[in-house]
Parts: C-alpha cells; sequence; structure tokens
C-alpha cells in the first residue's frame, strides 16, 4: 500500500481542492446550487402527482391539496420556494461568470444571490399562500 506524500498524490491534490479552496465563496456558491438543484429534482414526483390528480377532475384535485393544509408541507412549500430562488439566483452568476467573465466579489455576489432568494421566500411566507 502506497501512502501519499505531497498534496499532487492525495486525492485533494488531484482534484485542486485544498483547505483553503473549500473555503472560497466560489465553492460554497457550486455546492448551494448543486444541493438546490437536487431539492428541486427531489420534488418533480409530487409535482408530476399534483398535475396527474388535476386531470383526474376538480374533486380529486381539491382532495390532493387538502394536504398542503398541514405545517410540515407549509414548511416544505417554504423551503422549495427557496430552493428555486437560490437555484435560479446562482445560477444567474454563472452565467454572468460564463458570458460576462465577470469574477470580482465573489462573497458580495453570493451573499446578494443569497439574500435574495431568502427575501423571495419570506414574501412567499408573508403572502399567506
Amino acid at each position: 500500500m502506497r501512502v501519499a506524500t505531497n498534496t499532487s498524490e492525495s486525492p485533494a491534490g488531484r482534484t485542486g481542492l485544498t483547505r483553503a479552496s473549500l473555503r472560497r465563496p466560489g465553492f460554497a456558491a457550486a455546492l448551494i446550487h448543486r444541493l438546490s438543484g437536487i431539492a428541486l429534482a427531489l420534488f418533480l414526483p409530487m409535482h408530476f402527482i399534483a398535475l396527474g390528480t388535476a386531470l383526474q377532475g376538480a374533486d380529486r384535485l381539491e382532495s390532493f391539496l387538502g394536504l398542503t393544509h398541514n405545517g410540515f408541507v407549509r414548511t416544505a412549500e417554504w423551503g422549495l420556494v427557496c430552493a428555486l430562488a437560490v437555484h435560479m439566483a446562482l445560477g444567474l452568476r454563472v452565467l454572468a461568470i460564463e458570458w460576462l467573465r465577470y469574477r470580482e466579489r465573489t462573497a458580495l455576489v453570493v451573499s446578494g444571490c443569497l439574500a435574495t432568494a431568502f427575501a423571495v421566500g419570506l414574501l412567499f411566507l408573508l403572502s399567506g399562500a
């Protein structure tokens, strides 16, 4: 068994990840963007079930939507709206990096994206939807 002796031979060295790069705002933004995408993908089956019940008639859809009146589901809806807003805002950040070559003030841009996403989530909560 061979033991890695320097960073270029370790798994972190091969991928270019170091402790310093893991603490950078760009890495956090990429991680949050991917996690919010996974959350949205996990929601899709429930969305398709809701659409399927709508095709079976208004009464069937109304009974399905009756499940959304409990606190856990409302909290999950808020999380979903926040995940959608985060995914959109950080996706726009990625587009700005790729198309506009904009790379300055990453921490400020990531913070702005997250603040915008949670403001959208707060507006959703306050709207009483």
